[in-house]
């Protein structure tokens, strides 16, 4: 019941201007999931949800991933720095090679940079495929990762 709760919490929040815990509350009883506040708190917790400016003056819930702090480009770069040993690509695909270990949490980083011509990622210990779309942008990609080095 709670990870069917709280995919429908993930569903709401990024579908409508959820503003406070009793908005969340009334939703969720409406698709049937009967809820205490101590629960939408919990959820709320658990879930790492955050609250984000929306409309004029108001708040919203928003999953972290949404919103990206100040520093998060700061913190690509110096992740960058430290881990990636090169990076090359072959017709729309990006390659870039990590020291063990550390492919997985600099592909998060990548998938949560925004990149709007990078459609995914695949990581392994060492090893990141970014896919870029369209192909023509694999140059564009290649130069911001240099100017990260």
């Amino acid at each position: 019941m709670k990870v069917r709760r709280q995919k429908k919490i993930q569903e709401l929040i990024t579908n409508e201007m959820i503003r406070t815990q009793e908005d969340l509350a009334e939703r969720l009883l409406e698709e049937g999931f009967p809820v205490t506040q101590a629960t939408i708190s919990r959820d709320i917790k658990e879930m790492g949800l955050i609250k984000i400016p929306g409309v004029g003056d108001e708040y919203r819930y928003a999953i972290q991933t949404e919103v990206h702090p100040l520093g998060y480009q700061e913190r690509l770069k110096r992740m960058f720095k430290e881990v990636v040993v090169s990076f090359d690509s072959s017709e729309n695909i990006v390659v870039v090679r990590t020291i063990p270990g550390n492919a997985q949490a600099l592909a998060l980083l990548l998938d949560n940079a925004g990149w709007r011509e990078v459609i995914g990622t695949v990581a392994g210990d060492d090893t990141i495929f970014l896919l870029v779309k369209p192909e023509k942008q694999v140059q564009a990609i290649l130069l911001r990762l240099s100017n990260m080095m």
